[in-house]
């Protein structure tokens, strides 16, 4: 399998730590081997991914992992009570594929966490080859220290399906072809943040969530609304889908708030800066009041934030 030459054949000049992970991902391909690329977003990852998959000989499915999962939710849903449905709705969706690629892997949440480990189980016993392309490595999925010990089976389960291959490199690729980047600001209402005049009920997974307005793909959100009532992350993912620039009021010192409200923030800023939606919070406190305390370990949303902030 020559996968530089498919990829040069495209036009697509590759940098060093491109070629390094091509040279890997083809001795891989040669065992019929899974593959997990990880890296930072905008450096090619669902590019030499796409690549691989179409060298690839037999049956193959290539898919995105939120809309595959949020499938895999509503098969399983429709049957309460049925022996064996998370199995029988993995084999349904599979079909006849002995390759199954997943774009942008996340797991953010305990129930994603749980149905993840059993997909994982699942594609196993099938023999699948699985290509998965993710922005966190193994060990980065479910962040939630309270509840990442209680996926180590579901990583062990990566880790032995999959080879782990790491894309570096210093450069964006988003950017050099104008594509925005995700912002952070804080201070009062503005002209750009001023809220719509009417608030509005997003129907989100079959119930709902109140936003303070929408405007083409721009939401905005109160802190309460969204991040102390009982939303998940597949909510947010949803959300995500349809509004590529958000705005969240009201937004507190995270130290103030129970462990439930400053987790739900922690996955929200997680999706959003997964999928490059623009993010602005509008607060009366500076970010390190915002997250600093000690209530939970916030260290690495205040980075993303950090990121969010400088490089906007």
């Amino acid at each position: 399998m020559d996968l530089r030459a498919h990829v040069s054949s495209s036009g697509y000049e590759l940098d060093d730590a491109q070629l390094t992970a091509v040279a890997r991902l083809e001795e891989l391909a040669g065992r019929r081997r899974g593959v997990y690329l990880h890296g930072p977003v905008g450096r090619g990852k669902s590019f030499l991914a796409d690549a691989l998959f179409d060298l690839l000989p037999g049956p193959k499915k290539r898919v995105h992992f939120h809309s595959f999962f949020q499938e895999l939710h509503r098969r399983i849903w429709e049957r309460p009570r049925e022996a064996g449905a998370v199995a029988r709705a993995v084999r349904e969706l599979v079909g006849p594929a002995e390759v199954l690629a997943f774009d942008e892997l996340h797991v953010h949440d305990i129930g994603d966490a749980i149905l993840m480990t059993r997909l994982l189980e699942v594609l196993q016993e099938g023999d699948v080859m699985i290509i998965a392309t993710s922005n966190y490595p193994p060990d980065g999925l479910l962040p939630d220290p309270l509840h990442h010990d209680q996926f180590l089976p579901g990583i062990a389960l990566v880790e032995k399906l999959m080879d782990v291959v790491e894309l570096t490199g210093t450069t964006d690729y988003r950017h050099l072809h104008g594509t925005p980047r995700s912002r952070f600001e804080t201070g009062g209402i503005t002209r750009t943040t001023a809220l719509p005049e009417k608030p509005v009920t997003l129907d989100v997974n079959g119930r709902t969530i109140t936003a303070l307005g929408t405007e083409n793909t721009k939401v905005w959100f109160d802190f309460g609304d969204l991040c102390e009532k009982p939303t998940s992350t597949q909510d947010y993912l949803v959300v995500a889908d349809r509004f590529d620039d958000w705005v969240i009021t009201g937004v507190p010192p995270l130290a103030t708030k129970d462990r439930e409200a400053q987790q739900r923030f922690a996955n929200v800023v997680d999706v959003l800066v997964d999928k490059d939606v623009r993010l602005t919070l509008v607060s009366d406190h500076p970010l390190a009041e915002i997250v600093g305390g000690e209530a939970l370990d916030l260290a690495r949303t205040a980075s993303r934030l950090e990121l969010i902030n400088t490089t906007g």
